[in-house]
């Protein structure tokens, strides 16, 4: 980051009021060198800001001078030096501090970037700086306060994520070290070993959570996910259904048990399970895909509904594939010849760009 001329006439008003106006000669050399980064010639002006540092070492205004066309040449490294020294001579001076909390950053010096930062009220750097010297709670607070000035910006988004999953993960280290065999601590190593597809470990460490704290919201989703993952469905349907019974609001309930009840056959009960997904929470593509299988079955013509939404909601994703594959069953065996022949080319045409994007 460049000082912009606003923040360097006021930074040059506040240190020619506190260390007085420099000589006639440093003056020459500051306007020359101002006159050769102006044409472009970064080289020539930081060698005569350098000649107004030697003259006047004890005045802020040279130092941040050098340090600024330093900053301009991307030698970071090389502009730490004098802006330290400037923000030494002039310690209530924001400007300074901006340009040496971001050369100090860029430099990897997160800690010692960190007070600078917070004078300057950076809240965007401040945030990367926490989360580099691993403070990822204060980053998150940081960065959403950036966000809320610039919300589209791709790098604090990308930052903000990284601070998510590294206070996720000091959370989980402190569960696991102190409280390792609570009902969350069996928990969070459950999650450990399912996502590294462990699943028969995963599910010892469920069940020991779940027979500590049998009430606990979520235990038994994420239990049943486990089961599901193995094609257990007699079991996923059982914790499922414990999860729907604890949580009768939650539409992921609903749908995680109207799905393993579809895998089962049971048909009448896996469409009344979707039907209430998607009434808690509507468009949902997954639950309107599952909804439109077990239509399939049952009553065809009404599948067209749940998988036309799929259509409509995801475009061009795979999903969006799988549900113009399963109209085209139903219109083939309903003798819709050419609407299926239409809908297998859709799914071919979504087919041919996943492969592109490497889904």
């Amino acid at each position: 980051m460049i000082i912009n001329v606003i923040l360097l006439v006021q930074f040059l008003a506040q240190v020619q009021v506190a260390s007085g106006p420099p000589t006639q000669e440093v003056t020459a050399l500051l306007e020359t060198g101002v006159a050769a980064e102006d044409r472009g010639d970064l080289d020539q002006a930081i060698v005569n800001f350098q000649k107004a540092v030697d003259l006047a070492p004890a005045s802020p205004v040279p130092l941040l001078r050098l340090g600024d066309a330093y900053m301009r040449k991307h030698d970071y490294g090389a502009a730490i030096r004098p802006l330290k020294r400037a923000a030494e001579l002039s310690p209530d001076v924001v400007a300074v501090h901006r340009l040496l909390g971001y050369s100090l950053l860029s430099q990897g010096y997160a800690s010692e970037a960190i007070p600078h930062l917070e004078i300057a009220h950076e809240s965007g750097a401040l945030g990367i700086a926490q989360l580099q010297a691993d403070r990822p709670a204060e980053a998150i607070i940081s960065l959403k306060d950036a966000l809320a000035k610039t919300p589209d910006d791709i790098d604090l988004i990308y930052y903000l994520s990284r601070a998510g999953s590294a206070l996720s993960s000091q959370s989980q280290d402190k569960l696991l070290a102190e409280f390792p065999h609570t009902a969350r601590g069996h928990q969070v190593l459950g999650q450990s070993y399912y996502a590294a597809r462990m699943f028969s470990e995963a599910e010892k460490e469920y069940e020991l959570a779940v027979t500590q704290r049998p009430d606990l919201p979520g235990l038994h989703l994420e239990l049943g996910e486990i089961y599901a993952a193995t094609s257990d469905w007699a079991k996923a349907e059982e914790q499922f259904r414990a999860e729907a019974k604890l949580q009768p609001g939650s539409s992921e309930a609903a749908y995680r048990l109207g799905s393993a009840l579809l895998e089962e056959g049971k048909v009448k009960e896996a469409t009344e399970e979707l039907r209430h997904s998607d009434s808690l929470r509507p468009d949902m593509p997954e639950t309107l895909y599952a909804l439109g299988r077990t239509l399939a079955v049952s009553a065809p013509e009404a599948a067209e509904v749940p998988l036309g939404r799929v259509i409509a909601l995801e475009k061009q994703t795979p999903l969006a594939g799988q549900a113009y594959l399963l109209l085209a069953s139903i219109h083939r065996k309903q003798g819709k010849t050419e609407e299926a022949a239409r809908e297998v080319a859709e799914y071919k045409r979504i087919q041919n760009l996943a492969s592109k994007r490497g889904e």
